[in-house]
């Protein structure tokens, strides 16, 4: 299964697709989305993913227990709307980072998170949408962002399996089976015996799409490790300094940490090659470092080649250990001397 987003080539055979999530982290300050747009860049990214909301679109501004974070997270004492309130990005930047995003050769494209949001990106232009994790079981908004007829990505962080088979069915419903799913696990930030990486391998089998992850753990070794059970897409929060603070900072990764995972996911795409047993012209040079048969002693011809004088060694110019006990108890046929690589010329048969 392959699609396009704008200019990539996505899944199949092609590089993976990796996305920096800006989310909150441009912490109300437009001039900082920028300068962190211009560093994604610099890390290696292919696209920056941001999010459309409003606190309004999102949630209602109600603090009863319901509405109030509670449950061990790091926005535990906030209510959902203060908490939106917080990291929203405003609208108007939008269109503004997407221009500024291209002419970097980015792609930029959006989470939206209802009706408005998904007719506002799609004005935009946005080459694709993404499902957040937690919008998964809103099948009117992914009926919605599908029929739009762009790439639809969806996380599965709170997904069971019977949730993952209804929004993938929904999207092709839709006329629309460019479907990308994410593995993810939505805790902030993710321990790793949660992630359960081989859910990545079971997803391309179970629904036939382009796999990938979102990444909530600290460090790059999950990200890099998924892109060699499969993973095409890699999603990660990208701030340019943790210490700047923010509802999304703790979790995400500064430049030089994001440059290291983009780098070693390059690394591990080129180690992954393909099912290929030709050796390669400097590995068929390197067969002369394997074993073989010598001998060992010299030998006065007639004599019988023996444990004593025959032995597998390296280099490789002799014949293949496979023949050593097929040639014992046979006699030499001249003299050989010791160090000479054995051939069936110095065999009598």
């Amino acid at each position: 299964m392959t699609f396009r987003i704008g200019n990539k080539n996505i899944g199949g055979n092609n590089p993976v697709f990796i996305i920096a999530e800006l989310s909150a982290n441009h912490l109300g300050d437009f001039d900082l989305a920028v300068e962190t747009i211009k560093s994604i860049k610099e890390s290696g990214a292919d696209a920056v993913k941001i999010q459309t909301y409003t606190p309004d679109t999102i949630t209602i501004d109600c603090d009863n227990d319901y509405f109030k974070i509670g449950s061990g997270t790091l926005w535990d004492g906030s209510t959902f709307y203060d908490l939106y309130k917080d990291a929203y990005m405003p609208w108007e930047w939008q269109p503004k980072l997407k221009r500024i995003a291209e002419k970097l050769g980015l792609l930029l494209f959006s989470s939206p998170f209802d009706e408005t949001s998904v007719d506002f990106l799609d004005d935009m232009g946005v080459p694709a949408y993404k499902i957040a994790s937690f919008e998964i079981t809103d099948i009117p908004l992914i009926e919605n962002v599908a029929s739009c007829g762009k790439p639809v990505i969806i996380s599965t962080g709170v997904a069971e399996l019977c949730d993952i088979e209804l929004a993938v069915k929904t999207c092709k419903k839709e006329g629309n089976d460019e479907i990308a799913l994410l593995k993810c696990t939505s805790s902030y930030p993710a321990p790793l015996e949660e992630i359960n990486l081989k859910i990545i391998p079971h997803m391309k089998e179970t629904f036939n799409t382009v796999v990938g992850l979102s990444d909530h753990t600290f460090g790059t070794s999950v990200s890099v490790a998924s892109v060699a059970i499969g993973a095409k897409i890699i999603e990660k929060h990208f701030i340019l300094d943790r210490t700047m603070g923010g509802p999304d900072s703790k979790f995400s990764m500064e430049p030089d940490e994001f440059k290291s995972m983009v780098r070693s996911i390059r690394d591990v795409e080129k180690a992954m090659g393909d099912v290929n047993y030709e050796l390669s012209e400097m590995t068929k040079q390197n067969r002369d470092f394997s074993r073989s048969l010598f001998i060992v002693k010299d030998i006065k011809q007639g004599e019988i080649f023996s444990e004593e004088n025959v032995r597998s060694i390296r280099p490789g110019f002799g014949l293949h250990p496979k023949y050593f006990k097929e040639i014992l108890g046979k006699k030499a046929a001249e003299d050989i001397s010791k160090g000479t690589p054995l051939t069936w010329r110095l065999i009598n048969h």
